[in-house]
């Protein structure tokens, strides 16, 4: 009963107290997901070196296409988790949670075996060499094996979340960051397993989570909990998991062919280091997006359980709440970038080697221009989420489709032949500044509807 009431006061309670309350947990537990890389990233740059960087920087294609899945699974059946229990029914939503459970395993294990029969080729035509592939296989050995792990760890946090334990979820993605945080040392310094290591640390991280996931959804005081039936393929439910989750999908497989499109770009026009550098960028990026999207999820089941409910007024509110706190987020991002760009570099990459050297100058410069558009992104990616949130999978999709796709991947085309390393770096600042133009006509005309007709809007 308590749980319930949990429940329904998405629809009561003041959103200056109920975003908060669902934010700032997702909030920390985004950040920790950051973490995991970013972890790996300076124990590996420190204990292994620059070329190890720049191996690591490698499996970001594979890495997006692994998650790319796992956000079609785990956002798709959180979201409709959220818009079922804004209609009132439970029993659906625990048929959604057996379905995530299949999906992921099936989905885990295809990848997973996909990925280590033709790791080589697929590291070579991401634009390995000989200086970097050995790095890069060794890694993504272990992560590829335990593919399953993180598929079901990632998932089922966001079922907890939507299903009314934001506190929870946040705690469980900290213990993965804690357990993460003391193997990685021990296993690359003390054990010397390097590269090796670090992949070891962030399997035994997720598992150790996910079996505190499974425990919660074994329990039958659990609001939603495991039982008999709901391990059954409905094709409905997946049907519904899979158009609402297709957006997250979409855009980690095209970051992925962005990702392969810039390191070849990067390795024609800058070398393997320059590689690295934009894995560093990457993870710094990623660290202010995750809490963007930490307050996208704070928003998700707000907005999916208001949306349902048919609360337009609401939805509306607390999409504004989110896009100004957004705002402020990406543009101490952008603050950063111009103004500390080498010191945020020299956390990364230990040593005064001359390849150490030179990584630490291509990632200041590299920062620098990357991000120069990065304060408005917030409003984009806020953008982006609320369309999938509410079920307009079609205009999240062309959100994400145009960043990556249509803007960016010319522009990487036509812009380093001209200007080298440079263009590859202006490229995406310039797409940023079209996508977001993109969102605001596409946010404009979805507020008007809802003001001016709020009983044509369905729900799913």
């Amino acid at each position: 009963m308590s749980k319930q009431i949990t429940t329904l006061s998405l629809g009561t309670d003041p959103l200056s107290k109920l975003l908060p309350r669902y934010a700032i947990p997702a909030i920390i537990a985004m950040t920790s997901t950051s973490l995991f890389n970013i972890i790996d990233s300076v124990f590996i740059g420190h204990g292994v070196g620059a070329f190890a960087i720049s191996g690591m920087a490698l499996t970001m294609p594979i890495m997006n296409m692994a998650s790319a899945f796992g956000s079609l699974v785990g956002v798709g059946g959180a979201a409709i988790t959220s818009i079922r229990l804004g209609q009132g029914n439970k029993q659906s939503a625990e048929n959604v949670l057996g379905n995530v459970v299949l999906l992921n395993i099936m989905f885990g294990l295809i990848i997973g075996a996909l990925g280590l029969i033709f790791l080589d080729p697929i590291l070579y035509f991401f634009g390995a060499s000989d200086q970097t592939i050995g790095y890069a296989r060794d890694f993504m050995h272990i992560i590829l094996a335990g593919n399953v792990i993180t598929h079901l760890y990632l998932s089922l946090n966001e079922i907890l979340r939507a299903s009314g334990y934001p506190q929870k979820s946040m705690m469980i993605m900290l213990v993965a960051v804690a357990v993460n945080c003391v193997l990685n040392p021990l296993f690359i310094f003390k054990f010397g397993w390097g590269i090796q290591g670090s992949a070891c640390s962030t399997i035994i991280a997720q598992t150790t989570a996910l079996s505190i996931s499974l425990h919660h959804f074994s329990r039958s005081s659990s609001f939603l909990y495991f039982k008999r039936g709901i391990f059954r393929f409905r094709a409905k439910i997946v049907g519904g998991i899979l158009s609402i989750g297709m957006a997250p999908f979409l855009m980690n497989i095209c970051t992925s062919i962005v990702v392969i499109f810039v390191n070849k770009a990067l390795k024609e026009y800058g070398g393997d280091l320059n590689i690295g550098a934009y894995g560093i960028i990457n993870r710094v990026v990623m660290l202010f997006l995750m809490v963007v999207l930490g307050l996208n999820q704070g928003m998700q089941p707000i907005v999916g359980y208001n949306y349902g409910s048919r609360n337009y007024d609401r939805v509306i509110k607390t999409l504004r709440i989110t896009i100004i706190c957004a705002v402020c987020v990406t543009t101490t991002g952008f603050l950063v970038s111009q103004l500390i760009p080498r010191q945020v570099a020299m956390l990364f990459i230990g040593g005064d080697s001359d390849s150490a050297a030179e990584l630490i100058d291509a990632v200041a410069y590299g920062m620098e221009h990357v991000m120069i558009m990065f304060w408005a992104v917030g409003f984009q990616v806020v953008t982006g989420n609320f369309f999938q949130y509410i079920g307009k999978a079609k205009r999240a999709i062309l959100i994400s489709l145009t960043r990556q796709v249509l803007f960016l991947i010319p522009l990487l085309i036509l812009l380093p032949p001209k200007y080298g390393v440079l263009g590859v770096w202006m490229s995406m600042p310039v797409a940023d500044s079209m996508s977001v133009m993109l969102a605001a006509v596409l946010l404009y005309f979805q507020i008007r509807n809802f003001r001016k007709s709020p009983d044509a809007e369905k729900s799913i």
